[in-house]
């Protein structure tokens, strides 16, 4: 009777481990397979947002004949009076913008907060007369010109400016232009004593040199070809907003 009793126990006893040694087993799997399936669904979710993000994505900004003068009406709106500081491969000279010429304010403060200005040159020097930049014939210039957009600026010669020594204007645009409408890549600076009043009524002052004009006048010192084109490049190396 105390045999079976024994044998009896010993058979209970080796059933409940055997159980405690199965037991283990499924935790692992379990948790294998959970951090499987969070890992697959992250993946997903990243997935979806950048397509998402791609979809989303805008075709780039375009300056056009259609949109420019409704462009710069409302990007004109606040700006404050604004000093443009030009650096050169022969120095440095600071021009201040009229607030009262707004569409040529606000195209020379873009063209300048886009970059399209660097390194570009002073294209165009007649001696004791003016000094022209915002071209040069490079791939980088006329890829920046795409990207900004064809269009041209009506002009704005009723505000009183006269085109006095140190002055900033617009040149109007190489193409079929009876309006004189002003070419926006491009500018130039009179060095003329006491100026050149013959451009007044045909061309946009928008500013005046206020510090560096010994800079402008160095630049127009320089040696050219029969086109006016300085026989050494003078580039554009940096314009940027002072104030």
């Amino acid at each position: 009777m105390i045999i079976q009793k024994l044998k009896y126990s010993a058979i209970i006893l080796l059933f409940f481990l055997g159980a405690c040694r199965e037991a283990p087993k499924e935790t692992p799997e379990i948790q294998s397979t959970v951090s499987q399936t969070d890992s697959v669904q992250v993946e997903t979710s990243e997935a979806e947002k950048n397509e998402a993000s791609i979809s989303e994505e805008e075709e780039p900004f375009v300056l056009t004949e259609e949109n420019a003068i409704d462009f710069f009406f409302d990007y004109q709106k606040g700006l404050p009076t604004t000093r443009v500081k030009l650096t050169t491969s022969l120095g440095s000279f600071t021009v201040e913008l009229y607030d009262n010429v707004p569409y040529h304010k606000a195209n020379f403060i873009y063209l300048t907060k886009q970059g399209y200005f660097n390194n570009t040159m002073f294209h165009r020097v007649v001696k004791d007369f003016i000094i022209q930049g915002g071209n040069a014939d490079t791939k980088e210039t006329a890829r920046k010109r795409r990207e900004i957009g064809r269009y041209l600026l009506p002009p704005d010669t009723r505000k009183g400016y006269k085109h006095h020594r140190g002055t900033i204007s617009m040149p109007s645009s190489e193409m079929d232009n009876p309006h004189m409408l002003a070419s926006p890549y491009e500018f130039f600076i009179v060095v003329t004593k006491p100026g050149s009043y013959h451009l007044d009524g045909n061309y946009t002052p928008f500013g005046r040199v206020v510090e560096g004009m010994d800079i402008v006048d160095l630049i127009n010192q320089q040696p050219v070809d029969a086109g006016d084109w300085p026989s050494r490049n003078i580039y554009i190396q940096k314009a940027e907003i002072v104030n």
